[in-house]
């Protein structure tokens, strides 16, 4: 990528995103699950902007999606409402409502208490609502405690007991249809016995449930499969989809993964300018245009990202890339090696393209960052940069 021209047209702090990167990831797990009937549900959490969705909506993908906003772009994305699923812990009544009227393929249940609100709600609206529970395996995936979901001490899902039970209840119940059985164990897990063992308790329990007469359909195995941030080995596709199969001989469902990051992760970058450089002592900073508002990855995990500088390689020495929010905690990397920098020089932040830009925010009245899709060699704004009247402008009325 030509990092100065894309700089020059479209300014800094930049998020790219390499369109041709996401098709192949998608095509590659796609491939894996060929020899079964499978759904890819893109998770929309981490990188929600609406081009990206039609890119994979346009090869195949349905949505997982966390909120109503979530719903409410996929199908302004153009996915089809037989490919969305709505997952996570919180959803208000308006929110089931409303993913009841819009007929999405299944609601994932996260307690009992939120089921018997799915049924109070679709009783009122006279509607069956179609759904799955979410099985917690208490497995460990090894990842970091914030992006863990899989054991019992996170909020995430029911025991398999309380699952087997539930699933019971529905299938007595006029207005609710069990159809999925759903687990989920964390993000960015590079450890392939955690699936293998998470598919296997889930396996056991949707044999149980076919014996009992309870016909579910689709087999949901997650998603989370890790990147490459600095020297992760990852898992291949393959080897994902051997884990969630081997489990499920002599089964007839439809198997569905939920892949984020490893669609998008990569194909990111947060391109951003060398402000200047300072020193405190024998601490060397490196200040940019970019702060932990346009990627707070590093500073709410301490997670490591890539940092390049365009042009530049000689004599390098530790530094601090740092951005300008009134926060120690400000930095987007610590001790690193980066060539001597001045005014205008350009640093890439590498594997930005999840949880990047859609968990950026305004903290300091700070405009978001613009967006672009590189594809076919072509490059085109797929979100304007922000301006001040953006962010008052829910504000202004009331002065």
């Amino acid at each position: 990528m030509d990092f100065a021209k894309l700089a020059s047209k479209y300014k800094t702090p930049l998020y790219i995103y390499d369109f041709d990167y996401i098709s192949a990831q998608f095509n590659s797990l796609k491939e894996a699950f060929h020899a079964r009937k499978s759904l890819i549900c893109y998770a929309v959490k981490a990188n929600s902007n609406l081009s990206v969705l039609k890119l994979l909506g346009r090869l195949g993908a349905g949505c997982d999606c966390v909120s109503i906003g979530e719903i409410k772009r996929a199908l302004f994305a153009g996915i089809a409402k037989y490919k969305i699923i709505f997952s996570g812990v919180g959803k208000d009544d308006s929110e089931i409502e409303f993913a009841l009227r819009s007929d999405i393929l299944m609601i994932n249940i996260e307690s009992e208490a939120e089921l018997k609100r799915v049924e109070k709600i679709a009783e009122i609206l006279n509607k069956t609502a179609r759904i799955s529970i979410r099985v917690n395996p208490n497995v460990d995936a090894k990842t970091h405690p914030y992006i863990s979901t899989g054991l019992k001490k996170n909020k995430f899902g029911v025991d398999v007991d309380t699952a087997k039970k539930l699933y019971i209840y529905c299938k007595n119940s006029p207005f609710l249809e069990p159809v999925g059985i759903h687990c989920h164990i964390g993000s960015q897990i590079l450890d392939i016995a955690a699936y293998s063992e998470a598919a296997a308790i889930t396996a056991e329990l949707l044999r149980n449930l076919k014996a009992i007469e309870i016909d579910i359909k689709f087999f949901d195995a997650g998603g989370g499969l890790g990147i490459r941030y600095k020297d992760e080995i990852t898992i291949k596709p393959y080897d994902f989809a051997q884990a969630v199969l081997a489990n499920l001989s002599g089964t007839d469902v439809t198997i569905v993964c939920e892949p984020g990051r490893f669609l998008v992760g990569n194909s990111g970058y947060l391109l951003t300018k060398v402000l200047y450089e300072k020193k405190n002592g024998v601490k060397r900073f490196v200040i940019v245009d970019a702060a932990m508002n346009d990627l707070i990855r590093p500073s709410l995990y301490d997670a490591y990202h890539e940092i390049e500088a365009v042009g530049k390689s000689d004599g390098a020495a530790l530094a601090d890339v740092v951005g300008p929010i009134c926060e120690s905690g400000d930095f987007l990397a610590q001790d690193i090696m980066l060539p001597p920098l001045e005014n205008g020089d350009l640093l890439v932040v590498k594997s930005a393209g999840a949880y990047g830009f859609s968990m950026s925010g305004n903290y300091n009245s700070r405009p978001r960052a613009a967006e672009v899709a590189i594809e076919g060699g072509k490059d085109r704004l797929i979100r304007d940069r922000e301006r001040f009247e953006d962010l008052i402008r829910l504000e202004k009325e009331y002065l």
